[in-house]
This record gives C-alpha cells, structure tokens and sequence, in this order.
C-alpha cells in the first residue's frame, strides 16, 4: 500500500498590506521605503505615494527601482537614507550587471516632476528632477532576507542587512552566486520553517517576491 504523500503546511493567514504590491522594507529607524516593480509601478509609486517631506532616491544607472522614504510626520534620519540607497542600488541593473555599487541620489519631494521641458516627453516611469542632488556614492550592493514578525504572523523582508538583522526574527545574507531564485527561496522558507518549529510562516511566493536577481548565493 502505496502512502498518502504528507500535506505541505499552509503559510500563516494574514491580510496583505497595500506596500506588498512594491519593492519595500523598513528601515533601522522605522521608515517604510517602496519602490517600483517596473515601469508603471515606477510610475504608481511616485503619482500615487510620494508626498511632503518625503525622499526620492535611485541609482544613477539606466533601469532602476524609483524608491521614495515615507516620512511619516518624522525627520528621516541618514541612516534610513542610507539604508534606502542601498535598497535603490539592490534594485536596479547594477545587481543584474553584478556591479559591487553604483551611485545612488536622494531628493526631496518638490525636486520630482513629470513635467517635461517644452518640446520634450517623458514616458512611462520616467521623471524629471530639478535642483540639487544628495548623493550616495559607491553605494554596495549588500542584501539579506529575513522572517519580520508582526503581531501573530509574519512577513518576508528583503533589505540591507542592518535593517533586517535589527528587525527581523531570523536573517540571511544574499549574494550574487549560482543558484536559482526559486532553489534559494526553498532553502529560506526551510530555515525559516525551523525557527517556527516547522511551521510555515510565509509563503514561497512571498520569499521569491523579495529576492534580486535570478542567480544568487545564501550565506547561512
């Protein structure tokens, strides 16, 4: 007699957050940063979310996330900025094009526009910045995931490593590598399952969502 294969277990029920939809973390000091998937999430991020006091960031590369630091009626600190740069630099072709950093910028909500000069268009997920630029230079490109728990579930947060290793239950560096981002989100759910006694606290899906890349190595 043939056994009945063992049911997976069933990630943790819990309502999805309007940020999910992006790119996101939260920073050391408690901010939360979006950022675009693509073109017309670049573009949603901006229209719909940046707002007074908030910071837009990107790489100074072509292809990129446009990420913006909510502020949340507080002074965003530099150390979030920082962290934001980093996640800005993770998302976009530097990550890709295995660049070990790129130079990222930082403006403030007013310097943003999608006004076009006379004559001149702006497509899709693109924009124009006036006025001078905060720049972050040679900004690394480090990542980690980690298991953020929240209330009785949790949630997969990709981020760099300062910010996920404060926040988060348990934590793992990513790199560029060989393997494929579905075999590594297995092995994160795995690690993630042991420290909640094999319970499944997120879904793969919501692991893949957060990894870079298709290749990439885990640093357990």
């Amino acid at each position: 007699v043939k056994e009945k294969p063992k049911a997976m277990p069933l990630a943790m029920k819990r309502k999805r957050h309007w940020f999910e939809a992006f790119h996101w973390f939260k920073t050391s000091g408690g901010f939360l940063v979006i950022g675009g998937r693509d073109a017309k999430s670049n573009e949603a991020v901006v229209k719909k979310h940046l707002g007074k006091e908030d910071f837009f960031l990107h790489a100074d590369i072509q292809g990129g996330s446009a990420c913006i630091v909510k502020a949340g009626g507080k002074e965003i600190s530099k150390e979030s900025l920082e962290e934001a740069a980093q996640f800005a630099a993770v998302w976009s072709k530097a990550w890709q094009q295995k660049i070990a950093g790129v130079d990222v910028y930082a403006v403030a909500e007013e310097q943003v526009s999608k006004k076009a000069p006379s004559g001149e268009a702006i497509s899709t997920g693109g924009f124009m910045i006036y006025g001078k630029r905060q720049w972050f230079r040679k900004t690394p490109l480090e990542f980690a995931v980690g298991l953020l728990p929240e209330g009785n579930s949790f949630l997969a947060m990709g981020a760099p490593p300062k910010a996920v290793k404060k926040a988060c239950l348990v934590s793992f560096v990513l790199g560029y590598g060989t393997r494929k981002r579905s075999d590594v989100a297995k092995k994160i759910l795995s690690l993630f399952e042991a420290k909640t006694q094999g319970k499944r606290p997120v879904s793969l899906d919501e692991i893949i969502a957060v990894l870079p890349g298709e290749r990439l190595s885990i640093r357990e």
